[in-house]
């Protein structure tokens, strides 16, 4: 069997050249990429060839810092963001419904996908006159090639890698409608990064731990063994009759542990930070946060 062509892929602007998008490999097997720039330390890149994610060419052995991480996927190839809901059991108890018999789905455009910090993550006017600005810690998974009418045992032929994502979410808005769509859908509520991970390196994707922080203090954490619908389970549901392209990304549902669910609620607010760490490989996910 052939080497993988990649085991973790970033997205950056290097400190070299402001004007330059460049796609490549951590020098570190180890380094945690979203955490050790928000900490302050200098993250080396082993340059690849190609543009995206989708075709990233070879390693050409160049090395570059990093100046400005950035989403893995671009919004231009990322198409339609599908959302799994309630699809963890812990978070379906915390909130008090009834386990999904089928997955819950619902959709975000390509303008809800952000980038990892130093860019900021907008809470939304709508978020803030209701005050219900959420964080929804989520495992991504992003198709490498086309899917439709994929059964189980062949979904994972169509996954590319994975990523880490919070699905920030409206709760105002959000539940003064039957549909999700509306208050998903905000610009920049759906930051991705700060790795895209190649499932040769996740074989078994359910022996992930995720975890989400909020101000340092941990609010979420699970292994994502705790979902309701598996990957493959997911897959095949949304592509049955639909096309789902290259480059889909499909956020796989979020652990107990949200402020909707918390006696406490503790909202997001204006110069929050929240972290979605997924481990091991993938690394924090940083987001800074500030009014719209």
């Amino acid at each position: 069997m052939a080497a993988p062509l990649f085991k973790r892929l970033v997205r950056f602007i290097p400190k070299s050249s402001p004007s330059k998008i460049l796609i490549g490999q951590p020098k570190s097997d180890s380094v945690d990429v979203g955490r050790a720039l928000y900490q302050g330390q200098d993250v080396a890149v082993e340059v690849f060839s190609g543009n995206s994610m989708l075709s990233p060419g070879e390693n050409t052995s160049e090395i570059e810092s990093i100046g400005k991480l950035l989403s893995p996927m671009s919004q231009s190839e990322v198409g339609t963001v599908r959302c799994i809901g309630l699809n963890y059991r812990q978070h379906a108890l915390e909130v008090k419904m009834a386990f999904p018999e089928v997955p819950v789905v619902f959709m975000k455009p390509a303008t809800a996908v952000a980038d990892p910090w130093p860019s900021p993550t907008t809470i939304p006017l709508l978020s803030q006159l209701s005050n219900t600005a959420d964080y929804e810690s989520e495992l991504a998974v992003v198709l490498g090639k086309d899917a439709k009418n994929v059964k189980e045992e062949d979904a994972m032929d169509c996954v590319l890698g994975y990523t880490a994502a919070n699905d920030v979410s409206s709760r105002g808005p959000q539940f003064q409608q039957s549909q999700w769509v509306f208050s998903k859908s905000f610009d920049g509520s759906c930051p991705l990064g700060p790795t895209l991970v190649s499932k040769s390196l996740i074989q078994n994707p359910s022996a992930l731990q995720i975890k989400g922080l909020k101000n340092g203090r941990v609010m979420q954490e699970s292994s994502i063994s705790d979902l309701i619908f598996d990957i493959p389970k997911i897959i095949s549901f949304l592509s049955q009759s639909t096309t789902l392209p290259a480059g889909t990304v499909i956020l796989t549902g979020t652990p107990a542990g949200v402020a909707m669910g918390s006696s406490t609620a503790e909202y997001l607010k204006d110069g929050d930070t929240f972290e979605v760490e997924i481990s091991p490989h993938i690394g924090t996910l940083v987001n800074v946060f500030e009014n719209e």
